[in-house]
Formats: structure tokens, C-alpha cells, sequence
């Protein structure tokens, strides 16, 4: 074998489409397509001085358009217009996703009762440990258990939402859309059973 044929034979293990290196000579074809086929700019345009006065517009547009708005807003006008982007946190909340999860919820039966039946799948399951169940026996002799005390550390919790996927009788959720929770102490953050199934 020749020294050419032996480098032919080298060089065709990049040119394998099913080879080791086919992304890699993709990524090269794509770059030398771009390099070939890239418009070559203009003396104006390598000044960079439209590109400069273009994001000035556009900057100086923004900026005038959010000041009327304010101003107008003051006097009670075109309230309905947004001045800016910004959320005006807390009077003005912002949207959420439907699957966010936010603060824990106990659901209640049709009697108001709650509907966990002490199963402990969700303090089993709780990676921070913050859950933590009483259980006791249930007057109804249709309902084995119900939770006598269910305590959760909101000052732990990851919001992983493992315990409402784990539980099998849809007891707890994660939908109140209450992200803002704030206390001045660490015990506040512990909601009992009666706190959790207000709302």
C-alpha cells in the first residue's frame, strides 16, 4: 500500500456517516457553508454606526413610551396599558403556570373532614423530612386511619412534590398558587392540620 492510498484510507473514517466522526464533519460542513455563504459587509456597515444608532431607537422608543405611560398612570389615565414589563409585586401579582407547585393544601371530604388516611406514604417519601403524621383510629369504620396530627415545615420543604404524587387518595396538593410565604420566625413556617386545610 502507498503512502497515498495509506492517508486516503486514514482520511475516510471522517467521511463515514455512521463513523465516530460524522458530527464532527457535519459541524465542519456547516461552518464552511456559513463562511461561504455569508453576505460580505458593507464599508457603512463594518462603521458600526447604524447598528449603533438602530439600538438607540429602539432603547430611546421603549424608554419615552414606559415614561408617558407613568406619567399618564399618575393622573389615573390608560391604567389599562402596562407602562413596563416590570410586575408591580405585590399589587400587581404575577401570572403563574398552572403546574407550579406552590404551598401545600390538606383536601377535605363532603363531611370537612380531611381526606388522608394516615398512609405515611409522604413522610416515607419526603427527601427533607418535613412532613410528619399522627395517625389514629377513625370513628367511621369505613375509613381505617385518619391523621390526628399532620404537621409540615414549610422552612424545610424543598417543593419537590413528591408527596402529592405519592399520595394514593389525592389528599394533599400543591395548587393554592401561594408562592409568598414569608414569616418572622421559624415556628410559624410549621403548618398544623388545621392550617393547611383552610384554604
Amino acid at each position: 500500500m502507498t503512502t497515498t492510498q495509506q492517508k486516503r484510507a486514514q482520511l475516510e473514517k471522517y467521511h463515514d456517516v455512521a463513523g465516530p466522526f460524522a458530527y464532527l464533519r457535519l459541524a465542519q460542513m456547516k461552518r464552511a457553508w456559513k463562511k461561504s455563504n455569508r453576505r460580505e459587509l458593507t464599508w457603512w456597515e463594518k462603521t458600526y454606526i447604524p447598528g449603533v444608532f438602530v439600538g438607540l431607537w429602539i432603547t430611546s422608543k421603549h424608554f419615552f413610551r414606559n415614561l408617558a405611560l407613568h406619567i399618564l398612570h399618575l393622573f389615573g389615565l390608560f391604567k389599562g396599558i402596562p407602562a413596563a414589563v416590570t410586575y408591580q409585586y405585590p399589587e400587581q401579582p404575577r401570572p403563574t403556570g398552572a403546574r407550579l407547585r406552590t404551598r401545600h393544601r390538606l383536601t377535605k371530604r363532603e363531611d370537612g373532614s380531611p381526606r388522608c388516611v394516615a398512609c405515611m406514604m409522604c413522610e416515607t417519601v419526603c427527601p427533607a423530612r418535613c412532613i410528619e403524621i399522627t395517625a389514629a383510629e377513625h370513628p367511621d369504620p369505613n375509613i381505617e386511619k385518619y391523621p390526628a396530627e399532620f404537621i409540615l415545615d414549610l422552612g424545610k420543604c424543598v417543593y419537590c412534590g413528591f408527596c402529592v404524587e405519592v399520595c394514593p387518595e389525592d389528599a394533599i396538593r400543591m395548587d393554592t398558587g401561594r408562592h409568598d410565604i414569608a414569616e418572622y420566625s421559624r415556628e410559624s413556617m410549621i403548618y398544623d392540620k388545621k392550617r393547611l386545610m383552610e384554604d
